[in-house]
């Protein structure tokens, strides 16, 4: 994994400095395993993973060093989890077209199935106000949504053939905004009528992959093939883009914003998998203004 990449975003009118984040790291005890995509439990503070190559979650407990592993179905391939607030860790089955719940208290999985065989890669997850799950399927080309109570999933194709939608969050209004690393478009879905907007940015080489939303509700993306950090303003329809300090080889990935609003991205925490089978966490110091001079 390359650097960890800060670019301050700021909005305010007094100049202000951020220092740089340390950076600590745990070896996984599962070699070669590839775990990606932590997330933070909010009910105990542990950090959940998937172990992509090795079939499996797992969590970390910082204070303690403990790891513990929980094994899924056969061929599954997790990409992404995220933990509801009740502690049940809900996975993208990415390579058997299905959206699971595991159970940590007793080790139980439910498996939820695309119900279209076309659309078999579920990808990544994000909740909304009310509990249910958004996800994108990238090879399937659809954006999904799973109501948890009532297990259905309903599917929306992305009319851009070979959009390739990955990255997706939700905005203040509880509104999805995907990002569609096949070609150089945003996404959105109105939760009410299930419609979907695409938006085509500028520059027809970008290929968004990872995004955020700030709270102001401007939507932030990482542009992977040309190293850029771009900011879409939903109400203007204005584009921005910066050139990473990594150039056109930064390859901008995960994405998170802080309880700052800043925006941190990682080119190939801040908690963090990689490649080097270890996981990761920036620890990010306090924004201080800048001394000013009289």
């Amino acid at each position: 994994m390359k650097s960890l990449a800060l670019l301050g975003l700021l909005t305010v009118a007094v100049p202000l400095a951020d220092k740089p984040p340390v950076i600590k790291e745990w070896p996984v005890p599962w070699a070669d395993t590839r775990p990606r995509d932590p997330y933070l439990d909010p009910t105990t503070n542990r950090i959940w993973f998937c172990g992509q190559a090795g079939n499996y979650l797992a969590y970390f407990v910082p204070t303690s060093g403990e790891f513990k592993r929980y094994d899924l179905p056969a061929g599954s391939g997790p990409h992404n989890l995220i933990v509801d607030k009740s502690g049940i860790v809900w996975y993208s089955g990415n390579l058997a077209g299905y959206i699971g719940r595991l159970d940590p208290k007793d080790g139980s999985i439910k498996q939820y199935p695309i119900p279209d065989k076309m659309v078999r890669d579920p990808h990544t997850l994000v909740f909304d106000k009310n509990g249910d799950i958004w996800f994108t399927a990238q090879g399937g080309n659809a954006v999904g949504h799973l109501s948890v109570s009532a297990g259905t999933i309903r599917l929306i194709k992305v009319p851009t053939e070979n959009a390739r939608p990955y990255g997706i969050k939700l905005d203040s209004k509880g509104r999805p905004w995907f990002v569609e690393f096949g070609t150089n478009k945003i996404g959105t879905v109105d939760p009410a009528t299930m419609q979907l907007r695409e938006i085509t940015l500028p520059r027809p080489e970008a290929r968004p992959r990872r995004m955020e939303i700030t709270s102001d509700d401007k939507v932030w993306y990482g542009d992977y093939a040309g190293g850029k950090l771009g900011r879409y303003d939903p109400v203007t329809g204005k584009v921005d883009e910066w050139q990473l300090p990594g150039g056109t080889d930064a390859r901008p990935y995960a994405m998170v914003r802080d309880d700052e609003d800043r925006v941190w991205v990682v080119e190939t925490s801040i908690w963090f998998g990689t490649d080097n089978n270890t996981i990761g966490q920036a620890i990010l110091p306090p924004r201080a203004p800048t001394p000013q001079t009289p």
